[in-house]
């Protein structure tokens, strides 16, 4: 929960929803498509490390683990900024669309797969993943355009810091040198 809330924190997704917010007002369906996305994307995430995990020896489960921490601290680092949409819709089908998408390729993505590979009970990272994204986003939302104000590349850095940390100290493991 609280990882997956920090990678949406420090994400663009979050950004993407505050400028939208801004732009249409704080729109409930707008609120929506962001919950629905984070359910779906946490879902899939949770069910492909799941099964993906299942297939592998645990030394390999756990270097797939570390790969993916390490895919979520580069998402975090390398990702372009979100541009300001310059006709933001109101349809709520393309809300839906593009948060969806952007949450499947987002670091808390990475981090559900990651901890469902690792962890017994896949669903429970899901659901864990959906409410601190869903959270994370619905922050978002609320605060609209004050959300741009706020020191969010410090705050990038330092989870997806933190997240390289992890992939390091995982990989470590997985060879068998910690």
């Amino acid at each position: 929960l609280l990882a997956a809330a920090a990678a949406t924190l420090a994400g663009r997704e979050a950004v993407r929803m505050a400028r939208l917010s801004a732009a249409l007002g704080p729109a409930v369906p707008l609120l929506v498509a962001g919950w629905l996305a984070c359910i779906a994307a946490c879902a899939l995430a949770a069910w492909l490390g799941a099964g993906i995990a299942g297939a592998l020896l645990p030394s390999a489960k756990t270097m797939l683990v570390a790969i993916a921490l390490l895919l979520a601290a580069l998402e975090l680092t390398l990702a372009k900024q979100v541009r300001t949409p310059t006709e933001p819709t109101r349809a709520f089908g393309a809300a839906l669309l593009v948060f969806t998408a952007a949450q499947v390729a987002a670091a808390a993505g990475f981090v559900v797969f990651a901890l469902a590979a690792a962890l017994a009970a896949p669903w429970l990272t899901a659901f864990g993943g959906m409410v601190g994204s869903g959270a994370a986003l619905t922050a978002a939302w609320s605060a609209g355009a004050e959300w741009t104000r706020l020191p969010l590349r410090p705050f990038r850095y330092g989870v997806a810091l933190l997240l390289l940390v992890a992939a390091i100290l995982t990989g470590l493991s997985a060879l068998g040198l910690l």
